[in-house]
């Protein structure tokens, strides 16, 4: 309902009397009004399945629906690709509906079982990329700096370019990407080694050492590029006044150069 106030008629000559407001009410008809009720009513089913119980998440696991916008709310149809890589990965979606729900026992279950499916799926791409190494006659530190780091990588990769879109600055994409590679090298060199270590001297009483081979190598290479990467970023933020965005030129040029700093410490370290 709204008022409309009518003013400056046309043509010359035509008068308007007191009465210049008129009241107006808009109403439904019964089939807009059903269609609008059928909206309302999706749009509450899928809000509930945000926190599922644990048998909802099968069923959303294997169910292609549309998805909803967490901030407006809007249905969105699923794309050809979308319903591809459903059907693509629609065995991992189940094995981790194994998961707990988030609002279960304060999301503690949640978080414990999430680190330990992290955990197996980590060992299984390691054992697969090690067996696709040997198949290929590939050496053993090749097969580390290539498949197994794609194989663990990938999901940073498409975790920090959700972060790029969603977020206003950079920070979290790059924060992303330095959080878990810290959590790589310090967690997953520290934990291990002290485990190592405690137990060889305990049983032994010696100390627990792994000769380096080509490490030192391969580190170097690393610094290297891992300065020149840096440098980027600060030229970027120089030019563009920002890491993430700026013209089509840019972006692309930044893309092909980072790419080929990664292929070079890949074949470096090859070659070594």
């Amino acid at each position: 309902m709204f008022k409309v106030r009518l003013e400056k008629p046309e043509p010359h000559g035509v008068k308007i009397s007191k009465k210049n407001v008129c009241l107006v009410t808009i109403t439904k008809n019964d089939d807009l009004a059903k269609e609008e009720d059928d909206k309302e009513k999706l749009i509450e089913y899928f809000l509930q399945q945000r926190e599922p119980d644990w048998a909802t998440q099968f069923k959303l696991a294997v169910m292609l629906g549309p998805s909803i916008d967490e901030e407006n709310i809007i249905l969105e149809d699923v794309s050809l690709f979308e319903a591809i890589m459903h059907f693509a990965s629609i065995g991992w979606k189940v094995f981790f509906a194994l998961v707990p729900p988030a609002n279960y026992g304060g999301g503690g279950p949640s978080f414990v079982a999430s680190l330990a499916m992290i955990g197996l799926v980590t060992a299984i791409v390691g054992e697969i990329a090690g067996l696709l190494g040997c198949a290929l006659d590939i050496p053993e530190s090749v097969t580390a700096i290539t498949l197994v780091a794609l194989g663990t990588s990938l999901p940073d990769t498409f975790a920090s370019m959700t972060a790029a879109r969603s977020s206003e600055n950079a920070d979290s994409a790059i924060g992303n990407i330095t959080g878990s590679n810290s959590v790589n090298v310090f967690l997953g060199l520290g934990l291990p080694w002290v485990i190592a270590t405690v137990w060889q001297n305990g049983e032994d009483g010696e100390d627990y050492f792994v000769p380096a081979g080509s490490l030192g190598f391969s580190v170097v290479v690393f610094i290297i590029v891992a300065l020149c990467c840096i440098a980027v970023l600060l030229i970027r933020r120089k030019l563009v006044q920002g890491e993430l965005g700026g013209s089509s030129a840019g972006r692309t040029g930044s893309c092909i150069l980072l790419i080929s700093l990664w292929l070079i410490y890949i074949i470096m370290s090859t070659l070594q």
